[in-house]
């Protein structure tokens, strides 16, 4: 069995890499932070006509038709840039959802899929586990709903208050709705499987995410710590500072394989796809968090201040590892799995297919 990534896959993050690290500058997000809407049409253009937009959107609306596997690596990089823009809640959680619909809703299907896929049109997904919802305000189509319900409500037919997030980058919004017959678009079963699947999707983008910042805390402490001298000496030369930026790199190092496990078990469906998600959230969170306390520790504390850079990534870590469940949500359902369900673990499970 082969699990490394293809050729295409690999030159695709490349390709994604290179454009953010040019666009998405430390410059340009301290300029959306002041800015009202804290978004860019520009870079919005920019992301769709490097195909960004049309990634998760079936074929036959116009898109790539890609799955988990495919964007894991994508939403890495995304946050490792702290990419403000709501690409992934679009891409990668909201617009699988509106491709999951029933035939009875395909000309909303149709309509908002191929405008999305164009770059013209973003979702924002109010699930029903978030209390607030990001980048409502940019938002043409808000997914709504209760877990029995959701709907499908354009941004005018909505009320918005803001409420101030930890990090500056990320726009929240509480959202007053009236739902109706002309925005439901499904119920019962239905909807509280589009739920349960869109929970799955935006916890491992908010994991994917979580390893890159890990991955650019690690890289900004180690630059600093070349640049910085004490006693004559940079400061990375000492073993404790090593020492520190080591302990994250084996945590990363070891997040990988959780996390890239989950993206297969959810685009293959594997019955324990939501367990893989959970286990890639908690070891993706725990590298981003350590880089967090480490790369401050090697800054000392002005790594808090402004003008740091560091400063960027720290608040988006601390932000992200709240969002989609917490820590304490994933880890309740690895605790039922292994202690009220029985679940099987070790090397000799860790391949093992259900059976059909």
């Amino acid at each position: 069995m082969d699990f490394t990534f293809n050729d295409e896959q690999l030159s695709f993050q490349d390709s994604v890499r290179a454009f953010l690290t040019n666009q998405v500058t430390p410059e340009r997000l301290r300029e959306l932070w002041a800015s009202d809407s804290g978004r860019s049409d520009e870079l919005w253009a920019q992301l769709a006509d490097l195909g960004l937009t049309a990634l998760n959107v079936p074929e036959e609306f116009g898109g790539l038709g890609l799955n988990e596997t495919d964007w894991v690596l994508l939403a890495q990089e995304c946050g490792y840039a702290a990419l403000a823009e709501p690409l992934l809640d679009s891409l990668l959680v909201g617009a699988p959802l509106l491709a999951a619909l029933d035939d009875a809703q395909r000309g909303l299907k149709a309509e908002w899929l191929e405008r999305i896929a164009a770059g013209r049109a973003r979702l924002a997904v109010g699930h029903p586990d978030n209390l607030l919802v990001a980048d409502a305000h940019v938002a043409d189509l808000l997914l709504l709903g209760s877990q029995d319900e959701v709907h499908a409500v354009p941004r005018a037919a909505v009320s918005l208050t803001h409420s101030v997030s930890l990090d500056p980058g990320r726009r929240l919004y509480s959202v007053s709705w009236t739902p109706s017959a002309a925005t439901l678009v499904a119920s019962g079963e239905q909807a509280r499987a589009l739920w349960a699947g869109a929970f799955e999707r935006g916890a491992l983008a908010c994991a994917a995410q979580l390893l890159g910042l890990a991955k650019r805390m690690v890289d900004l402490a180690v630059d600093y710590s070349f640049e910085r001298k004490q006693f004559g000496k940079p400061i990375g030369s000492f073993q404790a500072v090593k020492h520190l930026m080591a302990n994250v790199a084996v945590l990363i190092e070891f997040a990988k394989g959780p996390l890239y496990r989950a993206a297969q078990s959810l685009a293959e469906g594997h019955a324990q796809a939501a367990l893989h998600v959970s286990q890639a959230r908690l070891a993706c969170a725990e590298a981003a968090m350590l880089a967090a306390k480490n790369a401050i520790q090697v800054h000392g504390a002005m790594g808090y201040t402004w003008e740091v850079d560091l400063q960027l990534y720290m608040k988006r870590a601390w932000a992200l590892d709240k969002v989609w469940g917490d820590r304490a949500l994933h880890k309740a359902r690895l605790c039922r799995a292994l202690f009220e369900q029985g679940l099987a673990t070790g090397a000799g499970h860790t391949f093992a297919r259900p059976a059909n």
